[in-house]
């Protein structure tokens, strides 16, 4: 399996060489920016106002609707979302190249974890703590994605979620800046590499702009308020890392930040993206959200929300069609200058330049039925599942199960659910082509192994009247595989919880399994932390493995038995209690901090400060140990850098890989610091009794931060530096900025 990993990695790292020199020379293509300005002169205000607006095609179908190919043959439509299928798409352009321009038509589609193949759930992904990893799932969803034409994905989604109630928490990295930025860079190579006009990668779109992840209450599409400190130090670095990677779309968010809806915010839109980071692509609103602007009590009517968003630095809207059907009233009035649509309508076409649709608008059809789920693809999917699963408890080497088991009993209907374990946001994933954890631990043991299935009840566990088939199963068997957690529709858009235990009485099932006195083994599936104390203080082993995707049964299966040892680390905290929330291992430093002989201080009466398991967090089938940490020197200039060093020893008696991770604290700031902040991690890979130096180098970058004037300092002071398998460990040492 690592032969397929390597090969593509290989690949990567190869072209991400190239991506720099690449990125600019197809940033200054010769005669581009004239060719742009010879159309738009050219143009139309309704042929510009089309190139604007983005509709919805038939999603089952995959197939463009009959009003699409009428506006496309008069130039009235730039872009539509769900239109895929090489011949599908290929038919609808066929129409567009009828038009009076010929300006070809822009086909987009949420491939979030994957186009067919699919791949974890990013917030599973980032487990890995292998931006590689997600580089290359990206790169293979981008070739899938461009041989069904199309050429324009709505990810990666860069949000930074602290609060686990939020469905969409499944669709990120998680809730640390630093982990989240890695991934973001990774996930926009894999998706766009040097040249993404090729066909084998697709333009990406850093989203939600901005702060979506913030949305209070974890009610989705709720309002956020942040202040422009905290928006510069933990929600922006992501985007900007996006953006600095070579993204060239931008969508913007559903929620309101500090009072002004993100769809119409001139700050964000124009002063900090195009402004300050010279950003020169183009931003769509994200499904309707113009129209809610007249929802949002921000705009009077439908012209309103238009001038409104397009004044402010939108230049596309998906679905709703203020800007199509008012642009002319509005420029008529004054309210709208044509040098303002006339610069959307340049970032979009600049944007098809760079894709190569100019000169080459079609899909290659010959494509399709060959590259998409090829078995290189899917060895890849089930080795990067086996990367992203966390084990969180394994007591008494619980884990792995012999292979030689005689009897086994898999409970829960999740073990066989193949909509599932796809998760949600599944692109053109189908059912038919995953495999279940049951199917999965089938093709591992064999026929030597007698296998008893009992669900015991659906994802949402109200009916207990299959508890006792169950039951049976557990204590004719040897050994028990729990599956449980959350069906794939419980994450995800649309999908806040206000509580996040297990569903239902999932939990009576794991107690009346514990009672049997048979050991057992609980496989978790959830797009989000969940609140899991009884299981963590009373179930042998729990094995989180989040929403796997096509390959996902397999790659339990690899994990239970043995044949991969467990790397994964959580990228998010898990509460022990909803009352906690938000709680992440980054918070600010208080003035009164937790000290358990003094009641006055920041704490509950009711549960502890600590979470139930903390980021950073997992364990292996081997142990670790970290030694020897060293500093290059203990003081440096703002401008300089040092380097820390610690030795890691695998002290168990397997090859494992370890996931070492550093972390800072500044002790004194112009602004209140962070308690610890992550600045730098590598995964190690050790056979038993192997150690290995591990060096990090701390530069500027990790160690400055916005002040108050929202400008990048690093400022002379006392710094502490911990090396450590988790946020909550570590060896500890100290220098000084001067």
């Amino acid at each position: 399996m690592r032969q397929i990993f390597s090969r593509i990695v290989s690949f990567i790292l190869l072209t991400s060489l190239l991506t720099t020199t690449l990125v600019a020379q197809r940033r200054n293509q010769p005669n581009v920016e004239a060719k742009i300005n010879a159309l738009i002169a050219r143009m139309t205000l309704a042929e510009k106002l089309g190139q604007l607006q983005q509709l919805d095609g038939d999603f089952p179908t995959g197939a463009g609707r009959p009003e699409h190919f009428e506006m496309v043959k008069k130039g009235l439509l730039g872009s539509t979302l769900n239109v895929r299928g090489a011949k599908n798409v290929n038919e609808l352009q066929r129409a567009a190249m009828q038009s009076r321009l010929k300006i070809p038509h822009l086909f987009a589609f949420d491939v979030i974890h994957g186009y067919r193949t699919i791949f974890p759930v990013p917030l599973g992904e980032a487990a890995s703590f292998d931006p590689k990893a997600a580089e290359m799932s990206s790169y293979i969803a981008a070739k899938e994605s461009r041989a069904a034409g199309v050429a324009w994905t709505f990810a990666p989604m860069v949000d930074i979620a602290r609060d686990p109630r939020w469905g969409r928490i499944v669709e990120g990295a998680g809730e640390d800046t630093y982990l989240g930025a890695q991934f973001a860079a990774a996930r926009v190579r894999g998706f766009q590499g040097p040249d993404y006009s090729r066909p084998d990668r697709v333009l990406a779109c850093a989203k939600h702009w901005v702060a979506y992840g913030a949305a209070q209450a974890g009610r989705d599409y709720n309002t956020t308020d942040i202040s422009e400190n905290t928006l510069y130090n933990v929600y922006f670095p992501p985007f900007k890392a996006a953006k600095d990677a070579g993204v060239d779309t931008f969508m913007s968010s559903f929620n309101s930040l500090n009072g002004i809806p993100a769809t119409a915010d001139r700050w964000t839109l124009t002063d900090v993206l195009r402004n300050q980071w010279k950003f020169d692509g183009f931003v769509v609103s994200d499904y309707t959200s113009v129209m809610e602007l007249v929802n949002h009590g921000y705009a009077r009517d439908e012209a309103d929300a238009a001038q409104l968003a397009l004044n402010a630095g939108l230049d596309m809207e998906m679905v709703s069609r203020f800007m199509n059907q008012n642009g002319e009233k509005l420029v008529k009035e004054k309210k709208l200058s044509m040098a303002t649509i006339d610069e959307a309508v340049r970032r979009i076409l600049r944007i098809k330049f760079r894709l190569g649709l100019f000169d080459n608008p079609y899909t290659d059809e010959s494509l399709e039925a060959k590259t998409l789920l090829a078995p290189e693809h899917r060895k890849a999917a089930r080795e990067i599942a086996a990367e992203s699963f966390v084990l969180l408890k394994n007591d008494n080497q619980t884990l792995p199960v012999r292979k030689n088991v005689k009897e086994l009993a898999v409970v829960g209907a999740l073990a066989d659910s193949k909509e599932d374990i796809l998760g949600s946001w599944n692109g053109d994933g189908k059912a038919a082509d995953a495999v279940t954890v049951l199917e999965g631990i089938k093709n591992k043991l064999g026929p030597n192994t007698k296998i008893r299935y009992a669900p015991g009840c659906d994802a949402k566990c109200e009916d207990t009247s299959g508890f006792d088939k169950a039951l049976d199963a557990v204590r004719d068997s040897d050994f028990t595989i729990l599956v449980l957690g959350e069906s794939a529709g419980m994450s995800g858009e649309a999908s806040s919880r206000s509580d996040i235990d297990l569903p239902g009485r999932q939990l009576e099932l794991v107690r009346a399994v514990a009672k049997t006195g048979k050991p057992y083994a609980v496989v978790l599936m959830n797009g989000r932390p969940l609140t899991i104390n009884w299981l963590a203080e009373n179930s042998p082993a729990i094995l989180e493995t989040w929403f796997a995707g096509t390959e996902g049964g397999n790659a339990v299966a690899d994990v239970l038995f043995g044949d991969v040892n467990p790397s994964g680390k959580l990228p998010v905290t898990f509460p022990r209690s909803v009352g906690q929330i938000p709680l992440f291992y980054n918070q600010p430093s208080t003035g009164r901090p937790f000290d358990a002989n003094n009641k006055y201080t920041s704490k509950y009466l009711d549960v502890p400060n600590t979470p139930l398991y903390p980021f950073g967090y997992g364990l292996s089938y081997t142990k670790f140990q970290i030694s020897n940490l060293r500093l290059s020197a203990k003081q440096i200039a703002p401008n300089g850098s040092l380097t820390v060093t610690a030795d890691v020893e695998n002290t168990g008696a397997r090859e494992g890989t370890e996931v070492v991770q550093l972390y800072i604290r500044d002790l004194v700031g112009s602004i209140v610091r962070p308690v610890k902040e992550l600045k730098g991690f590598e995964r190690v890979t050790l056979k038993a009794g192997e150690k290995r130096a591990v060096t990090f180098t701390l530069k500027p970058e990790q160690l400055g931060f916005y002040n108050a004037q929202n400008k990048f300092v690093v400022e002379p002071g006392d710094f502490r530096v911990w090396v450590g398998q988790s946020s909550a460990d570590g060896l500890e040492g100290s220098f000084t900025v001067k």
